[in-house]
């Protein structure tokens, strides 16, 4: 179960890295989001099986038993989750107000749009 979310992690890392490299805004946004899950996954993955070598469950920190289950990481992916949504949120505003002023979301052409004009000392920044 531990190499199967490993390798999950692995693949969703990758992913994320080869569109966060595109010249699409698009790409880029989605690449972010892709690399949010990974990081939920691995959280999870990290923090160890709820099942018993038995096949029984650990049980929750209320109960008070011998073998709990841990909590902190299901606290930190619940919170990673709010975060990621807000940041996904903020992410598309941003594209679609790109989208709408320029007419395009390539990364080469937006880099090419400010620099039509050259300054007064001819610099072209």
């Amino acid at each position: 179960m531990t190499t199967v979310l490993a390798v999950c992690v692995a693949v969703l890392v990758t992913v994320s890295i080869y569109l966060m490299l595109s010249r699409e805004l698009k790409s880029v946004a989605m690449g972010v989001f892709v690399l949010g899950h990974g990081a939920n996954l691995a959280i999870i993955a990290m923090s160890g099986s709820p099942v018993l070598p038995g096949g029984g469950l650990r049980n929750p920190p209320i109960l008070g038993s011998s073998d709990l289950v841990d909590a902190l990481p299901q606290a930190l992916i619940l919170t990673a989750i709010v975060i990621n949504f807000a940041v996904m949120g903020f992410l598309l505003t941003l594209l679609i107000v790109t989208a709408r002023r320029t007419g395009t979301l390539n990364v080469d052409e937006l880099a090419t749009l400010g620099r039509s004009n050259p300054g007064p000392e001819g610099d072209d920044r």
